[in-house]
């Protein structure tokens, strides 16, 4: 699962004022990416002046306890960026709580100064994001209140009952959650923890719980659940349990379309004299790559394993079928 640079480096930005000392190997690991990657957002951080050092006694960078940046000194290009996240982000992702978000781009936008609010005003106007699809919450209160009981359970360390829409098992299911991580993925939240019907650590997409209550039950644990580990090689989000090493041809009419995205940490391209590419993956599980290889129909090719071929190819001959009846 790939984090937003932005998003990567306020995180470590956080996690170095916490008053404890990470090493590189320690950030790579908790972020789910290279040492390298990490490597270049602390000279981003460095960049934009933060001041964090490197502690030699305990083998890692932390930043003092004290920093911190100025809450409304920012130059033009900070404030846009800033505004600009908040005014179109809510376009692309199911924030919760979009109106204090809305507000606090309010607040920070009528204490800057006279020409860099105008500026902003005017260059929002030419600038615009297409809204994606996005999972519908539907119960009693929306997003705003899922989202609120799951962080403070989280916090708390509390239990949840969960009445929960299983695809799965085709019917509602009830069950005791230890909720650990909130996770917003494929243009919907989820909620990740300990499940006491499953007897394992499960997914739960937020739309798909009709009831939810806090209970007074405490869990110990989830402060060592780790977000890349659970995932590990997963194409998406749920792992399988089996690494998979996937080899596909796209054609050429796609071929470009397809190598300018990094689709999973493991991607590898090879350019093909006649325009197609030649894209491998090392994957956990085949269900979730296999509806992504689908969506690019008659223009892919499953070069390995077999299993996923047959699969892809059973699944093709049921949507012949299926129309062919219509």
């Amino acid at each position: 699962m790939k984090t937003s640079r932005i998003s990567r480096v306020m995180q470590i930005l956080t996690t170095l004022q916490a008053g404890k000392s990470y090493a590189v190997g320690d950030l790579s690991k908790m972020f789910g990416t290279s040492r390298r990657t990490i490597f270049r957002d602390l000279n981003e951080l460095q960049a934009i002046g933060v001041p964090y050092h490197y502690d030699a006694k305990a083998g890692g960078y932390a930043i003092g306890p004290e920093f911190f940046l100025p809450p409304v000194d920012l130059n033009l290009q900070e404030a846009l960026s800033l505004l600009l996240l908040a005014h179109e982000a809510s376009k692309q992702i199911q924030l919760p709580f979009k109106r204090s978000a809305l507000l606090a781009a309010l607040k920070i936008e009528n204490n800057l100064p006279v020409k860099i609010r105008q500026y902003c005003n005017s260059a929002l106007r030419s600038i615009s994001t297409k809204a994606a699809a996005q999972a519908l919450v539907r119960q009693e209160g929306g997003l705003d209140k899922t989202f609120a009981q799951l962080q403070g359970a989280i916090h708390g360390k509390h239990k949840v009952s969960v009445s929960y829409y299983s695809l799965f098992d085709g019917k509602i299911i009830e069950l005791e959650l230890c909720p650990y991580h909130l996770l917003y993925n494929c243009r919907a939240w989820y909620v990740l923890g300990f499940s006491d019907l499953h007897k394992s650590v499960r997914t739960f997409k937020l739309s798909r719980i009709k009831e939810l209550e806090i209970t007074d039950k405490c869990f110990v644990g989830g402060d060592k659940f780790n977000l890349a580990d659970y995932l590990g090689r997963a194409w998406s989000m749920i792992p399988e349990g089996r690494i998979y090493n996937i080899k596909l041809r796209f054609l050429p009419k796609v071929a470009e379309n397809v190598t300018e995205v990094q689709w999973h940490s493991t991607q590898q391209v090879a350019r093909n004299p006649d325009g197609s590419a030649t894209v491998e993956f090392r994957v956990d599980g085949l269900g979730e790559i296999t509806w992504w290889i689908l969506g690019y129909g008659d223009q892919v090719q499953v070069l390995a394993p077999k299993a996923l071929r047959t699969r892809v190819a059973e699944i093709a001959q049921n949507i012949i079928k299926l129309n062919d009846s219509a």
